[in-house]
Formats: structure tokens, sequence, C-alpha cells
């Protein structure tokens, strides 16, 4: 009888449920190959004509740096948000599908719903940011153990929170169309201030204000200060950075748990 109260405890609120839903994700993500095209494709595109476009023009923080380099974080960080956030739009899909009712009324919390769709959004995104990388070393960067593990730390932490982010706003929705309005109103600006385009120094009072409050900034510096420590931004340091990133992964993810168990007369489907 305890052998069969822990089985079902494990099947309700224990890491099956969660696995199940993570690889499901991942393999379905990855079964669209023209997703997965897109989402490395266009970043990569977008990295080499900026950066060639600014070429050796461009200074910052009272150095010269191609281009390139600058906009190397920054790159990565829109891969990493464009995999996060767009993984969420499949549980948009899953609503219109019949699929989430199904989940929703098996015998399973819904906090383990939460977290594999989460694990599975931020597996894909660190897989993405990882393949990205491969490219550092063509620009002449070097890792250390420690640097590549703080890397990945700070990858993680985007592509969670992001992720949790993007579970929150497709929660309640019921629409592929109003979630890409949400991500041109609201996330795509999230990114352009947040130090992948301009260094905070050479930025306006305002919008050195709004990076200073918008926490993909931390991540991005993170990045930078890693990548690039002789011209890391004295405005943030990665202590702070990772730091801030820490909180705002908390904070995303209890967000997603509590707008997932709240009660409302909205059907799943």
């Amino acid at each position: 009888m305890a052998t069969n109260a822990i089985a079902v405890t494990g099947s309700t609120f224990g890491f099956l449920p969660v696995i199940s839903l993570w690889r499901r994700e991942v393999v379905r993500f990855y079964r669209n190959l023209s997703r997965v095209v897109g989402i490395l494709a266009s970043p990569l595109l977008f990295w080499i004509v900026m950066g060639s476009g600014f070429g050796t023009s461009f200074r910052n923080n009272g150095a010269n740096q191609h281009y390139l380099d600058f906009f190397f974080p920054g790159t990565l960080i829109m891969i990493v948000l464009f995999t996060s956030i767009f993984a969420m739009m499949s549980l948009i899909e899953d609503r219109n599908e019949g699929f989430l009712l199904s989940v929703l009324v098996a015998p399973v919390s819904r906090s383990v719903i939460v977290l594999g769709k989460i694990l599975g959004g931020t597996t894909l995104a660190v897989m993405q940011g990882v393949l990205f990388l491969v490219a550092a070393p063509f620009l002449g960067i070097h890792f250390t153990a420690v640097s590549f593990l703080l890397i990945l730390l700070d990858i993680f932490l985007v592509s969670f929170s992001l992720t949790a982010l993007g579970f929150i706003i497709a929660w309640p929705m019921d629409s592929t169309q109003g979630f890409h309005a949400i991500i041109n109103l609201f996330l795509i600006p999230l990114w352009l201030l947040s130090g992948s385009l301009f260094p905070y120094a050479n930025a306006s009072r305002w919008v050195q204000w709004v990076m200073r409050i918008n926490p993909l900034s931390y991540g991005t510096y993170a990045l930078r200060t890693l990548l690039f420590p002789a011209t890391a931004a004295p405005e943030f340091p990665i202590v702070l950075d990772l730091a801030v990133l820490a909180g705002f992964t908390v904070l995303m993810f209890f967000g997603a748990f509590a707008i997932a168990n709240r009660r409302t007369n909205k059907p799943a489907a």
C-alpha cells in the first residue's frame, strides 16, 4: 500500500509528468525544421549585416571595437529571446487543439504543467544559444572553464526567465496573432533597450534609466563582460548582473505558477 501511494504521488506531483511535458516541447520544436532555421538564421544574418555595416567605426567605453564583437552578445540574447518566447506559443496551440484541456483534467498538479513547459522552452533556448557560441572562436574569443560556466549560467537564467514570461503572456490567450502583437509591442523593445545595439554610456538619460530597470540589460552585459572583459561597463558588474537575473527568474517563475493556478470561468479550450 505504501508503495502504491508513493507511485501515485510520484505520477501526480513527481518528475514523470514534468519530464513528459519537457520532452514533448523539445521533440515538437525540433520536428519543425523551418522554425529552428528561422530562429537561428534571422539573428545570424542581422548580426553579420549590422556588424559589417558599422565595422570599426564603433567606439565602446572609449575604445575602438569592431561592431561584430559588440553585437555578438546582443545577437545571442536575441536568439534566446525568440526561442524562449516562441516556444511558449505552443501553449496557445495546445489550448486550441484540446491538448491543454486533457492535461488540466488529468490527475497532475498545475505546478507540474508549468514546470514541464518552462523547462522545455528553457532547454530549447539554452541549446540554441550554445549553438551560436560556436562562432565565438572565429572572433578571437577564448573561454576559461570558469567563464564558460558563468556564460552557461547567464544563458540559463535569461532563458528560464523569458520562457516563464512567455508562459505568463500565453496562458490567458487563445490567439497566436494576439501573441505576436504582444511580442512586437513589448518584447522587441525590451531587447532593443537592453544594451544589445548600443552601449549604456552613449545613450540618452531617459534611455539609460530604462536600461537600468530592464532585467534583460543585465543578461546582455553579463555576457559582454564574460566575453569581452576589456570593454566591460562599470555600471553593470557581473555580480550585480547575475543577482538581478536570478531575482527576475524567481519572480517570473512564481508569476507563471500564480497565473496557472488562478481560477477563472474561461474554459481551457
